[in-house]
């Protein structure tokens, strides 16, 4: 713990420091100790060879990333210097080296002719900052000699067996004895009583054989905490040098309502501060929750102060004061106790010399009615009477509680003083010095620990509420690990139950499922997994039929059933996802409202309605177009219609039947190849898996119910909605050339083509617009949770780039990209499609890439802003018709993606890069990554063949191909033909109707 410290009750080395942590694992306060630790392991102790460091947590120590120290040929011991001034000396100590760098001698407050030996070139002085390195040897050489008397008294063995105790001097017993300058002699003598003589004998016939060298620092620095309130407040609330590796905060780890009433140069850490608490420059609130109003003014320092302190500061002056909340323990009674003094006071000067509340002893007395006899014993001399033996504070009183009112009227004018003076007299008060030993670090600890989590649910509710990036997870994991999860479920539940958004309340539910995740402590199995069980499914209800507060409670009292092991919390934890996805599903089906559909002629019976899709390139910007990315925070990508190998590749068609039923086929690649799948839904329940994305049949299932052709749920049987509205039936045909898991967008182009022959069939007519959105409503209620780049790409023709805006209801903006003439040739001439030969699943990409948005991991968020500025960059690229730019935008883009879902790169997808990466301006995975088509941009025009010998001379790459592309300019195609469509008859693709 360190020496006993004036202004925080555990000691200098647990002194909390005003300074937050963004990428740290786990939230929480930074005191001196962490800030040493990490100086000592990243920067001082970095190269060094194997012995002991040993450090001071006496002083606040800056040191840059490269301290620049020496170990060649290092022996013996040595100590760390900073450079300071001659001035700063005087109160300190200074090391006296010789032209090898190896010290002379150790001079504390030693005269300016002393010190004046001492500096360098430069006037600056060697200061003795704490730091010291034994090497293996001399550590062994001085751990060996804690046997020997009287040495021995040092440790518990010694005093176990009777020995006397005795305190050394790390640097003025054992290193100085190491020094150069100093004889056996003048050492031993310096030793005061008998045992230290002997203590500092041993020592030098131990050490003296060791070198002792000196290591200055440039541009570090060190600050000694010493007991004067205005140093430990300036240290709180000047920003530390520039070599630091921690960065001030004017409020770390803190909530307050009105941060705008903090003036730069104040500093609070963890606080709650509720209401108009205006802070001043130079003052420092730690561990305090208070309520407005209050004014602190200038000098102030305010620590440990609970919420029932604040009426008795209301209307109180603070300037210069330092006001301080103690847990004490008197034998089995712990009590609090409040301590007032001055900014300017010295704890050990005499009264006669020195000031109390920054005013005279003397005029401290005549305003109070206060007496010298009240504060200390008549047999006290007149140089021990100091503040630090005055027994000025309050401890208890045999027929009042006391408050921290029994110390602020200390600070009353003489007319409101006399009325406290009698009850104060009565109280059993005690020093500063007495109430020392009696201090409960374990209490205050607990206080700032429960303090910290107070703030930390204020700042739950604050980031939720106010839609800020801000990562919970650091939070999170510290509430768990401290057993303050209930109270962090508690709030999170609360949040979600209020917040009258469903985007907030899925964002809610998301951190509940992290809360759950962490309390599994990495076991249970993965988070990723099945989440419907039937014991969730009447608060999913509840969710879906829009009531969120009742599904919230509901979810909250099955989430109790499911606590007590790893297992059956990473279920839960999976089911709050799957509720979240729910409201991710209804905040994203706000984007209806821009679904128009507009009447057209019903084609007649068995006439076939036939659409074809080209595929879509994303050449930048992916990712933030995937709810709740893209509504939460904004997207914008950059989309390529594209023919493969000259045709387009994705299509549908669609005609009514005779027969009251649903038939769904699905064809080989082309739309004259064979069923390999057919289906027919004859009842309404034969559609009810239409939200499990592999159940046969789920997307055209999907696309019959959002196209609302069929109306489910629905009392009215199927084939009586078919009969009344259409005459019959429908059968739908779908292929696609390009194989699953290609990265082209298949699916929601596939489904955009469903759903625009869907209409027209069905004798509806639907913009472009109204299918972007369309397909966004089928692929939620589909449960595959998409974005809106695919059908952006594939059903807008050319080159454009998408937009959304952080806001719901979501709305995609679509803005062709005009590029200059002939460049969309260069751009065919120059693009190449590699089929990798490797398949992927986007869908558990999808849950890690939202589970980590959701958590605002600082490297998702700053991905998510990156993504959106590169498509902006590539947009603005392909107007000028610049290679070389798209091309750096297609490799930045590949990198984002690896970013936002590491392990997209298969290995043999990076030796292909490898391999082609000479020959192309840029190139990127299609899609998610994992696999499926890689497109590049060739450096030379029409290179298929030269990269296809290239490829095949590479090692592990497997079965991989190569296709021509070809921008589409045209769009997708929307025909009606005749009944037959055998014998070979191909309906004209490139005819858009």
């Amino acid at each position: 713990m360190g020496r006993d410290f004036s202004f925080d009750d555990c000691g200098r080395a647990f002194t909390c420091l005003p300074v937050e942590e963004p990428g740290a694992l786990a939230e929480a306060l930074v005191c001196n100790l962490d800030s040493l630790l990490g100086t000592m392991t990243h920067r001082l102790c970095v190269g060094s060879p194997p012995g002991v460091w040993v450090c001071s947590t006496d002083m606040l120590l800056t040191v840059p990333s490269a301290p620049g120290i020496v170990w060649d040929g290092f022996q013996g011991v040595r100590v760390i210097a900073v450079p300071g001034s001659q001035m700063y000396a005087r109160n300190h100590g200074v090391y006296l080296t010789d032209e090898q760098g190896l010290v002379h001698d150790i001079i504390y407050k030693g005269t300016e002719a002393q010190i004046r030996q001492c500096a360098g070139p430069d006037g600056a002085v060697p200061l003795v900052c704490g730091v010291v390195f034994f090497s293996s040897d001399a550590a062994e050489q001085l751990l060996a000699t804690h046997v020997i008397p009287p040495l021995d008294a040092c440790t518990y063995m010694g005093l176990d067996s009777g020995a006397p105790p005795i305190q050394l001097s790390l640097f003025f017993d054992i290193v100085l004895c190491m020094a150069r300058g100093m004889t056996e002699e003048d050492f031993v003598k310096g030793g005061g009583d008998a045992s230290a003589r002997n203590a500092r004998s041993v020592l030098w016939t131990a050490l003296r054989a060791f070198p002792l060298s000196m290591a200055c620092i440039p541009d570090a620095s060190y600050d000694y905490m010493t007991m004067s309130a205005s140093d430990h407040i300036r240290s709180l609330t000047l920003l530390p040098g520039s070599a630091s590796h921690l960065r001030f905060s004017k409020t770390a780890h803190s909530h307050v309502d009105r941060p705008c009433l903090l003036e730069d140069g104040s500093s609070v850490t963890n606080c709650l501060l509720e209401g108009a608490v205006r802070l001043a420059a130079g003052s420092v609130i730690q561990h305090c929750h208070l309520q407005g109003p209050l004014e602190i003014g200038p000098g102030c320092l305010l620590s440990g102060l609970a919420v029932g302190s604040s009426p008795a500061l209301q209307g109180c002056p603070l300037r210069d004061i330092v006001l301080q909340g103690h847990h004490v323990r008197l034998r089995d009674l712990p009590c609090r106790v409040f301590t007032l003094t001055g900014r300017l006071d010295d704890w050990q000067s005499p009264a006669e010399e020195a000031t109390y509340l920054n005013v005279p002893w003397a005029e401290f007395f005549h305003r109070t009615g206060i007496r010298e006899g009240d504060l200390w014993d008549a047999e006290t001399p007149r140089r021990s009477r100091c503040l630090l033996s005055a027994r000025l504070f309050p401890v208890l009183h045999a027929c009042e509680a006391l408050g921290l009112d029994d110390v602020l009227w200390l600070l009353a004018p003489a007319a409101a003083a006399g009325k406290r003076l009698a009850c104060w007299r009565t109280a059993w008060r005690m020093s500063w010095q007495e109430l020392l030993p009696c201090l409960d670090k374990a209490a205050e600890l607990g206080a700032r620990r429960a303090l910290f989590f107070l703030q930390g649910q204020r700042k739950v509710r604050a980031v939720l509420l106010g839609h800020r990036d801000s990562s919970l997870l650091p939070l999170t994991r510290s509430a768990v690990h401290e057993g303050y999860h209930e109270a962090m479920l508690g709030t999170l539940d609360e949040v979600a139950s209020m917040a009258g958004d469903v985007g907030i309340a899925a964002r809610a539910l998301a951190c509940i499922a992290e809360v759950l995740g962490c309390m599994a402590r990495g076991e249970g199995g993965l988070r990723s997994g099945p989440a419907a069980n039937r014991e969730w499914a009447s608060a999913f209800g509840r969710l879906e039929s829009g009531d969120i507060a009742g599904g919230v409670r509901e979810l909250a009292a099955e989430r109790q059933k499911w606590m007590s092991r790893p297992a059956l919390l990473v279920r839960a934890a999976r089911h709050y996802e799957g509720a979240e996805q729910i409201l991710v599903r209804q905040a994203v089906m706000s984007s209806c409202q821009f679904v128009t559909v507009g009447q057209a002629e019903l084609p007649p019976l068995g006439h076939w309605v036939q659409v074809a899709c080209p595929a879509r390139l994303d050449l930048s910007g992916g990712w933030s177009d995937t709810p709740p990315i893209t509504y939460e925070h904004g997207g914008a990508v950059v989309d390529v219609a594209v023919l493969v190998d000259g045709c387009r590749p994705i299509g549908a068609r669609v005609r009514r039947i005779s027969e009251p039923e649903l038939r769904l086929v699905s064809l080989g690649g082309t739309s004259r190849s064979e069923a390999v799948a057919e289906l027919v839904c004859r009842e309404l329940e034969h559609l009810q898996d239409y939200c499990q994305p592999h159940a046969p049949g789920a997307l055209l299932k999907a696309a019959f119910i959002c196209t609302q052709v069929v109306q489910f749920p629905s009392q009215k049987p199927l084939q009586a909605q078919l009969m009344e509205s259409f005459g019959g039936g429908f059968e739908v045909h779908t292929w696609s050339k390009l194989p699953h898991g290609s990265g082209l967008g298949t699916s929601s182009i596939l489904a955009g083509a469903v759903m625009a022959s869907l209409y027209r069939a069905a004798g509806k007519a639907a913009s472009t617009e109204s299918l972007i959105h369309a397909v966004l409503h089928l692929e939620q209620r589909l449960t595959t949770g998409g974005g809106w780049q695919d059908q952006v790409g594939g059903l807008v023709p050319g080159i454009k780039i998408g937009r959304s805006k952080a806001q719901l209801p979501l709305r995609v903006e679509v803005e062709k990209i005009l590029v200059p003439d002939s460049f969309t040739q260069t751009l065919n001439n120059h693009l190449l499609l590699v089929y990798t030969g490797k398949t992927r699943l986007a869908r558990n990409l999808l849950q890690d890439v939202v589970r980590n948005w959701y958590a605002r991991l600082p490297s998702t968020v700053q991905n998510a802003d990156a993504l959106v500025s590169n498509a902006e960059e590539c947009a603005q690229a392909l107007r000028q018709g610049n290679l070389l730019l798209i091309g750096k935008c297609l490799d930045r883009y590949w990198q984002q993606k690896k970013c936002m879902a590491p392990g997209c790169e298969p290995l043999a997808v990076g030796r292909m890069m490898d391999a082609l990466r000479p020959y192309v301006y840029g190139q990127c995975l299609a899609g998610a990554g994992g696999g499926g088509f890689l497109y590049v941009l060739t450096k030379v025009p029409r290179q298929k063949e030269a990269l296809h010998q290239i490829l095949a001379k590479t090692e592990g790459l497997g079965n991989f191909s190569i296709h021509s592309i070809a921008v589409d300019t045209s769009g997708f195609s929307v025909e009606v033909v005749g009944c037959d469509l055998k014998d070979g008859a191909h309906p004209g693709e490139d005819m858009a109707v």
